[in-house]
């Protein structure tokens, strides 16, 4: 940690935060909070609702979990396990690392903690809820399943925390969080947590919070400052080829590639292996043992380049990953942010590279406006784009349309406008002519 970083932090023991949580915090090598922490933890311990918002990677998960841990521990009665509190993710990764801060910070702690999520054996999930939990991290589709078979009972939560609160609510899970919600206590803790606080967050922390106190630290699109980002301006038919020149002559040794869709990110995997990089894959259509393998080879380095879509990714934590490459740019703006946030994170330092097709710039744009600032770009030679003329002024054409791709797909084209015909010539035509040639006769010359 920098000498400025030491200055807006403070030592975890100014928090009042007990013995054992202070052990296995020294343990993880945490001595100094980070500035989300410095907010989040005062405002946790007063028991207001909170929704707070910080770029990934400073720490927002250790933020809710160090007092939740702290305050159950005080009204803990032994033997007594029942859930307490309650934490919401939207994807089964995410889960995990939540879940491993909570036994690792609760390491000397007597409370126990269970994680539930899909893709895991529904049965054997029962079985541990009946031996009690005091602390709930799971999915909102798997939490729902064990409320429907009544394996759970949420009638004595005091906090529920919505963790990466965008993201369940632009993967759809809305519905299943107002399900869970019925099955909640009026009274109780409520804490939104989001990278970034985009406008349906706001909306939904309007109806469920109560008053609640916003934090906002470096969120709403400022990036880590330590990560170095820069775009590389290709053909789209090269991109492969330069995905794969950039890792091996830049010998990049841990690499997350993020791509937008499913099918894409098989076909770029399977193309760097050809090209004698050792890589992995991870989207929703893996299953959970493909996905968990996947990661843990990259986590040892066994695995060089892990390819993986947005949702995948959300909330992967690899320490001291140096290098992100973005194969394309996310349908979701926001998405940028958590993309980007994978690397620079707990103080070291990162690069974020992207690569942009012409199609793409409006979508770059998009992320630009969003950061506050342009991305510094750089070409290579025989992968940029040529460079395109454009006409400057009034269009030359009435029928000449801009020839300028969307952010995701090629512009509707328009057909050309045929121009006006004359109209043939008709019989009635010459009659018209015969009788405009004929002298007019004068009225009184009519008898």
């Amino acid at each position: 940690m920098s000498t400025k970083q030491q200055e807006n932090s403070k030592s975890f023991a100014t928090f009042g935060l007990s013995k054992e949580i202070l052990k296995s915090l020294r343990e993880k090598g945490y001595e100094f909070s980070t500035p989300i922490q410095n907010a989040l933890i005062p405002a946790m311990f007063s028991r207001c609702d909170t929704m707070a918002g910080a770029q990934t990677g400073t720490g927002k998960t250790a933020g809710f979990v160090l007092p939740i841990l702290q305050e159950l521990t005080k009204s803990f009665v032994e033997e007594k396990h029942y859930p307490k509190a309650v934490i919401l993710v939207p994807t089964r990764e995410l889960a995990s690392q939540v879940h491993a801060s909570v036994e690792a910070y609760g390491k000397y702690l007597p409370l126990k903690s269970i994680v539930l999520y899909g893709g895991s054996n529904f049965t054997s999930q029962a079985n541990r809820l009946k031996l009690g939990a005091d602390i709930i991290v799971a999915t909102s589709g798997r939490l729902l399943e064990h409320i429907t078979h009544k394996n759970i009972n949420l009638q004595s939560v005091d906090y529920l925390v919505l963790d990466e609160a965008d993201t369940i609510l632009d993967m759809g899970f809305i519905h299943e969080v107002n399900k869970i919600f019925q099955h909640l206590p009026q009274r109780r803790q409520n804490v939104f947590v989001s990278a970034t606080l985009t406008g349906s967050v706001k909306r939904l922390a309007q109806q469920i919070l109560h008053k609640p106190k916003l934090i906002e630290v470096d969120s709403m699109g400022t990036s880590a400052s330590l990560v170095t980002q820069i775009v590389y301006p290709v053909v789209v038919e090269k991109k492969l080829e330069l995905l794969s020149y950039l890792i091996g002559s830049r010998n990049y040794q841990q690499v997350l590639v993020f791509v937008r869709k499913k099918q894409e990110a098989d076909v770029v995997a399977r193309e760097l292996n050809l090209s004698g990089l050792n890589t992995a894959v991870s989207h929703g259509d893996k299953s959970l043992g493909d996905r968990t393998r996947a990661l843990d080879g990259f986590k040892k380095r066994t695995v060089r380049v892990l390819v993986a879509t947005d949702i995948a990714a959300r909330g992967l934590d690899i320490p001291a990953l140096g290098v992100v490459i973005n194969y394309d740019i996310p349908h979701i703006t926001g998405d940028y942010i958590h993309r980007i946030g994978r690397t620079g994170r707990a103080g070291t330092e990162g690069l974020a590279i992207t690569l942009i097709s012409p199609n793409e710039m409006v979508a770059l744009r998009d992320v630009e406006r969003l950061l506050g600032r342009s991305i510094p770009q750089e070409k290579l030679e025989g992968y940029a784009p040529k460079i395109m003329q454009t006409q400057k002024g009034a269009r030359k054409k009435s029928n000449e349309y801009k020839n300028t791709d969307g952010a995701f797909g090629k512009r509707k084209k328009y057909p050309s406008i045929p121009k006006s015909k004359k109209r043939k010539t008709t019989k009635r035509d010459g009659f018209k002519a015969f009788d405009a040639a004929k002298p007019k006769r004068h009225k009184s010359n009519k008898k």
